[in-house]
């Protein structure tokens, strides 16, 4: 379904579709019980020819592996910082569509609103699909923040110029933090306080560690 979308060859028509595509990126809190929460991330095997794509559905709020799927395609968008969706969306798309049934939140491992033109992976997939988003990245693609707590659930607000872009998140004590910002139906706060529900033991949440692992299999 998501999968066979058209998808632009060049960076001036991504660039068009995410200028096209933001206004319709909602922050605000519009979520459904959340029961299964899904985390999805993409690796490249093989020099970047090939795109892997892997969905971990966890139970919420006790983090139990669920479901997941995979979907491999040949790599056709150059890799190009602010356009990222291009190259790993529409892998990540087909691995959603062969899900027993969808999730009511997504935990991307990327930028969301925190991108230059306010559209990251998080916001890209949560307007395709229409499920809530987050996106949770290990680091800072824009925005300047200031001192941020060594304990867990510290946090504190990513800035450009004068808007807040997203968050700096303290996932683990003394420990780098994450850069969290919104995808889509849900609110900056609702967001850090899901990232942080999904975390345990580790810096990543359970939903990325379980995806990393679905995106690396040989």
């Amino acid at each position: 379904m998501f999968g066979d979308l058209e998808w632009p060859t060049t960076t001036c028509e991504a660039r068009a579709v995410q200028e096209r595509l933001r206004d319709q990126v909602v922050r605000r809190d519009e979520l459904t019980q959340v029961r299964r929460v899904a985390g999805l991330d993409v690796g490249f095997p093989g020099g970047g020819d090939e795109t892997r794509a892997g969905v971990a559905i966890l139970s919420f709020p006790d983090l139990l592996l669920l479901e997941s799927a995979s979907a491999r395609r040949r790599t056709v968008f150059p890799y190009v910082p602010g356009l990222l969706s291009f190259r790993e969306a529409p892998a990540l798309l087909e691995a959603l569509a062969s899900l027993s049934e969808p999730p009511q939140l997504l935990l991307c491992d990327g930028q969301g609103y925190a991108h230059p033109r306010r559209f990251g992976l998080a916001c890209h997939l949560g307007v395709l699909t229409g499920l809530p988003s987050i996106g949770v990245a290990k680091s800072r693609l824009i925005g300047e923040h200031g001192p941020l707590g060594a304990e867990k659930g510290d946090w504190t607000p990513l800035r450009d110029h004068d808007e807040i872009i997203g968050a700096l998140v303290r996932t683990r004590r003394n420990v780098q933090p994450l850069y969290i910002s919104v995808g889509h139906k849900i609110s900056l706060e609702t967001a850090v306080r899901f990232v942080l529900a999904c975390t345990t033991r580790f810096r990543l949440p359970e939903t990325t560690r379980w995806a990393h692992r679905l995106a690396s299999l040989e």
